[in-house]
């Protein structure tokens, strides 16, 4: 595998043209950076399983500017990647632009839907997995009031906030959620300075756990809560490593299933909407050896049973993405 990064230039993209071979996958991250314990690193790391298990090859490629969408996507098309993963919402009108111009390459968009006869979209039913956080976090708290730090304010976070608010109302219906976001730019993705900033004026408000859904900046929010003595909740991939017994759970989203599954599936996959839910294992919440201490069996018991009512149909998670007017805040 050869990791393509930040290309500028001409001369960059004859390199890109040149060193991809006929039909190779590929996968273009989104901002923050491919190492961001979180979205991107996740993708990372089905390419690689997807890698090792079929002694296959792919290329990636960051982008460092919103200017790079599509000329990285068209780039990597034209080289004849095959398909051409695409990481994050803000790439869809890339794909709405660079798709209908290779219509016999497969191109997949996770987080976003482009209703293209060659594009497969992946969208999470991230409010679910929230869900189940938020009431882990209603049964932790010992101040009966929780928070929750967005990257970007925009309806597929608020989602995360409104599902993990549900979550924990459903435990504790007076409980206080305290929301707040880092920025209405991309950067709000990677800067886990202000992250910190807003977690510790949180906790000063008596939050005594906080969930992060906000990529690289979420680093600065677990980094926070254990420099305060308190807890966190990571995002997307496994994060309870990065802070054993001060992460109480993550709330794990598949990216790396959905890349896996797409560079599988090669040429020619099926296209169309695919979701990710807890009935199909798309998101979770991780339970392991980093925060088994903290989890105990009767709160596991409690969030199982939801979990096995949402799959049932019998417990309804709304979706602030389909009704902008969360229930729970």
């Amino acid at each position: 595998m050869t990791s393509l990064k930040t290309l500028l230039g001409a001369a960059s993209t004859l390199a890109l043209t040149a060193t991809i071979a006929q039909a190779d996958p590929a996968l273009m991250y989104d901002l923050g950076g491919k190492f961001d314990k979180s979205f991107n690193e996740a993708a990372f790391n089905g390419s690689e399983r997807w890698a090792a298990e079929t002694g296959g090859s792919y290329r990636d490629i960051e982008i460092s500017a919103e200017a790079q969408r599509v000329q990285f996507a068209r780039r990597l098309a034209e080289a004849g990647a095959n398909p051409v993963v695409v990481l994050g919402f803000a790439n869809e009108p890339t794909l709405q632009e660079v798709a209908p111009e290779f219509p016999d390459t497969s191109f997949v968009l996770i987080d976003a839907v482009v209703d293209l006869p060659n594009v497969r979209s992946v969208v999470f039913a991230e409010e679910q997995g929230s869900y189940l956080v938020g009431m882990l976090a209603a049964m932790a708290t010992e101040t009966d009031t929780i928070s929750f730090v967005g990257g970007m304010e925009i309806p597929l976070i608020t989602a995360f906030a409104c599902g993990y608010a549900q979550g924990a109302k459903a435990v504790n219906p007076d409980i206080n959620v305290i929301v707040n976001y880092t920025g209405s730019t991309p950067s709000a993705w990677n800067d886990p300075v202000r992250g910190s900033e807003i977690a510790q004026s949180q906790f000063s408000q008596g939050s005594d756990i906080v969930f992060a859904a906000a990529g690289g900046t979420g680093l600065g929010v677990l980094q926070a809560a254990e420099d305060a003595g308190l807890l966190s909740i990571g995002v997307d991939s496994n994060q309870n490593h990065l802070h054993p017994a001060s992460v109480l759970t993550s709330m794990l989203k598949l990216v790396d299933q959905a890349v896996f599954d797409a560079f599988s599936d090669g040429p020619g996959l099926e296209t169309g909407v695919v979701r990710m839910d807890l009935a199909s294992g798309g998101v979770g919440y991780a339970l392991d050896e980093h925060n088994a201490d903290l989890i105990t069996d009767e709160m596991q018991a409690a969030v199982e049973d939801a979990k096995a009512a949402i799959i049932a149909g019998e417990l309804s998670v709304h979706d602030y993405r389909t009704d902008s007017t969360c229930p729970a805040f």
